[in-house]
This record gives C-alpha cells, structure tokens and sequence, in this order.
C-alpha cells in the first residue's frame, strides 16, 4: 500500500466521504484534534487556528470546534499531522484501521472519528459502518433512555393517580366535615344575629330610657338652677332692699337734717340781710308793740329783687346772688345757644363754666350747671371748675326735668335762681318757689364783667 503525503494511503485518499458527519463522530473528532492540537507549534498550525493556541483542550473544543473541523477538511498537512498525533496517542486503534479490521471492543464513535482523521483504505466504510452502529447504539440509548423515562413516568402517572385519589377522598372528607362546620357556623350565626337583633332593640329601649332620664335630670337641674338663680336674684334684691332702706334712713334722717339747718341759715341771713337792708336799730320790746294795729307787710326777696329794676338788668341777677344761701341754677346748652351756638358744645361747655366759676368766686352763692345727656355716646370727661357742680342728665331724663328735680329738693323759703330762656322751665320752676331769670341776663352779666 502507497502512502500519500497527507498521511493517508492512495485508495484512502481518493475516498470520499459524500454525507454529512454524524454528530457523535464529529464531536469525538473535533476532540481528538483537540488533544492532538497542543502538540504542535504554532507554526504548523493552520493560520485560522493560531489564535487558539494558548487556550486548553475543553476551551478549543467549545470556541473552536468549527473552525478545527474545517481546517480538518481543508489542510491535508494539517490533517496529516493531527493524524501523527492520534497515531502515537493510540497506536493499537491505528494498527488495527491500517490492517482493516477494527478491534471489535472499541468504541465505534472512536474508530470513526480515527478513519476520518487517518484516512486508511476503506476509511468512508468504516465512518459510515461506525456513524451507522453509532447511530443504532444512539437509538437504542434513546430508546432504552426512552422506555426508562416512559417506565418512570408511567410510575410517576400511578403514583399520582394513587395520590390524586387518596387526595380526592381527603378533600372530600375535608369538604364534607367543612359543610358541617359551616352549617354549624351558619345556625349560630343566625342564632347570633338574633341574639344581636335582641341586643340592639334592648339597647335601644335602655338608649330610649337613659335619654328620658338624662332628659328628666336636664329639665330637674335647670328647674333647680333657675329655682337658683331666682332664689339669688330675691335674695340680692332682699339685700339691695335692705342696703337701700339703710342707706334711705340714714340719708333720710341726713338729708332732713340738711333742709332744716339750711332752711334756719337761711331764715337767718334773711333775717340779718333785711335788718342792714331796712337799717332797723335794734329795739326791745316795748307795752306799745303789744297794742293791736295794722303794721307794714314785711317784703319777700323777690320784692327786694324787683325794686326799682327790670327784668333784663343783670343787676337783678346781683340782687338775687346777694340774698342769703341762693342757689344759682343754670340751663347750661340753654344759655350757650343763646349766647356762642356756633361753637362746638365741648367748647361751648368750657367757656360757660369759665365765666360760671369767676361769678361764684365773685358773689360766694352755689352754682350748679346742668347739661342734658340723653344724646351721649359716652360720659364726658371735664374737670368742673372750683365753686360750680357740674351736672349731666341721665338717659331718659331731660335737663330741664332734673332742674325741676333740683328745685323740689331744695327747702322752701331759699332763694333758689334758675336762669333759663324755656317758658315751660321758668313757668315750672316759678310755681315750686324758685325765681326764673333769662339767658340773656346772666349773659349781659358775663359781659359786664
């Protein structure tokens, strides 16, 4: 037998393999230039294959088995030598291809993938003889592998038709004693929904109860507090009652005091006042005086007053101011709009008290000025002027109703002077003793002074 320069004989290189590679053989001989491929250099391996030089067998099986089995089939040096490689790795497998008679113990994928590698004469039969019993061998694997799995999964199937039945009966008991149970739970669900129901309507009926009595309380309670209040209210009214009689006595019995000690200064400073106005000597009694004659009507202040003087002489103001504890009562907006109505009443008020306190000062009477406050928002805040009481009236009252207030409460027989230009005031003042005098009189006495 020739040899050729690929390592192969003649008759095994003009063989040629006209089918694909089984897929075991290819793999077992990408495996075998695998292992052949670490004992070249890199100069005698193909240039495709250089750059998997440095990488292990199992690596250049994974990255490079393509381009190992191309290069396989393209380089016959290449092939030559990988076939070298197996020869000195397997030398009983190699004598035995070159003879033609493959050891019947070796692997058929082994004795393949060597013929295609080596390429002895025959080497297609013996590919194609080792891809068929490799074939049949994969068959018979699978369908040992196959029936196994079949044999297994059929056990698997019993086993779980056995379970599923065992589980269907367990369910079946658990799904009958859940019946039960929940048929259970169902009546005392029921028997507690009417328990609730009952509950419910006796809460409702206690509810109704606690808020009759909480209600009966309320209504006790407020009774009581208004009870309370009113009992407090007759008791601070019995309090203010009594405070108030105790109070009235003691100015009562002051105020009457008061009248009566004023009403005999009065009597006598008339008395002194006509004696140095009439020049009457002092004088005993004497038998004659007790003779029964008609003697001169004795003169009242307002003759005194009207003697030889009109009515608007501010001199009779003087006259008047002069008697004996006069009381000087004073319309005070009556006069300022008689006498300044263009200033404001603050200043209106202001100017009338100057000019009252300079004519106390002058004649020594008391001055009381009276100012009506209905109209109000709020207390006016003044400091009177020394010798005038100032006198605001109260929400309700007029002024010209408390100067007739004031007049009634002096004693009869004072000199009481009212000046004020309201008819009604001076009508009304007139009749209760005292003596009504124009505005424009204390006016025309301001201005005289």
């Amino acid at each position: 037998m020739v040899e050729t320069a690929d390592g192969g004989s003649e008759d095994g290189a003009a063989e040629v393999f006209d089918r694909p590679l089984p897929e075991g053989v290819r793999r077992r001989i990408v495996q075998f230039v695998s292992d052949g491929f670490g004992g070249l250099t890199v100069s005698e391996l193909p240039a495709q294959l250089r750059q998997y030089a440095r990488f292990t067998p199992t690596r250049r099986v994974k990255f490079a088995g393509n381009a190992m089995a191309a290069a396989l089939e393209t380089d016959p040096l290449f092939r030559q030598r990988i076939g070298e490689r197996l020869r000195e790795a397997q030398p009983e497998l190699a004598g035995a291809l070159d003879s033609g008679s493959p050891p019947p113990a070796a692997d058929p994928l082994d004795v393949a993938a060597a013929a295609y590698v080596m390429r002895p004469p025959g080497w297609v039969k013996l590919v194609t003889a080792a891809g068929e019993e490799a074939q049949r061998a994969d068959a018979e694997r699978v369908d040992d592998e196959t029936r196994a799995e079949l044999e297994r999964l059929r056990g698997e199937l019993a086993r779980a038709r056995e379970h599923t039945r065992s589980e269907t009966e367990r369910l079946r008991t658990d799904l009958e004693a859940a019946r039960k149970e929940a048929d259970s739970l169902h009546r005392k669900l029921r028997s507690a929904l009417s328990d609730v129901k009952r509950g419910a309507a006796a809460l409702r009926i206690l509810q109704g109860e606690m808020d009759a009595v909480r209600a009966d309380g309320q209504a006790q309670v407020s009774a009581a507090e208004s009870e309370s209040r009113r009992l407090k209210a007759r008791l601070g009214e019995s309090e203010a009652a009594l405070e108030a009689a105790r109070r009235a006595a003691r100015e009562g019995r002051s105020v009457g005091d008061m009248r009566v000690r004023l009403l005999l200064d009065t009597v006598l400073d008339a008395a002194q006042g006509l004696r140095r106005e009439l020049a009457l000597p002092p004088v005993s009694v004497r038998p004659a005086e007790t003779v029964d004659a008609v003697e001169p009507g004795s003169m009242s202040p307002k003759d005194i007053a009207a003697r030889a003087l009109s009515e608007g002489d501010p001199a009779i103001l003087d006259q008047l101011l002069a008697l004996p504890q006069a009381h000087l009562v004073v319309d005070g907006y009556n006069v300022t709009k008689t006498g300044y109505p263009q200033m404001p009443l603050e200043k209106q008020r202001l100017r009338l008290l100057g000019q009252l306190a300079r004519l106390a000062a002058q004649t020594g009477a008391e001055v009381t000025c009276v100012f009506d406050g209905a109209e109000l928002a709020a207390p006016v805040l003044l400091a009177p002027p020394r010798g005038v009481r100032v006198l605001f009236s109260k929400p309700g009252v007029t002024a010209d109703e408390l100067i007739r207030q004031l007049v009634r409460a002096e004693p009869l027989g004072r000199p009481v002077i009212v000046v004020s230009t309201d008819r009604e005031v001076a009508d009304g003042v007139a009749r209760a003793g005292a003596r009504p005098v124009a505005s424009a009189v204390l006016l025309k006495r301001f201005s005289r002074a």
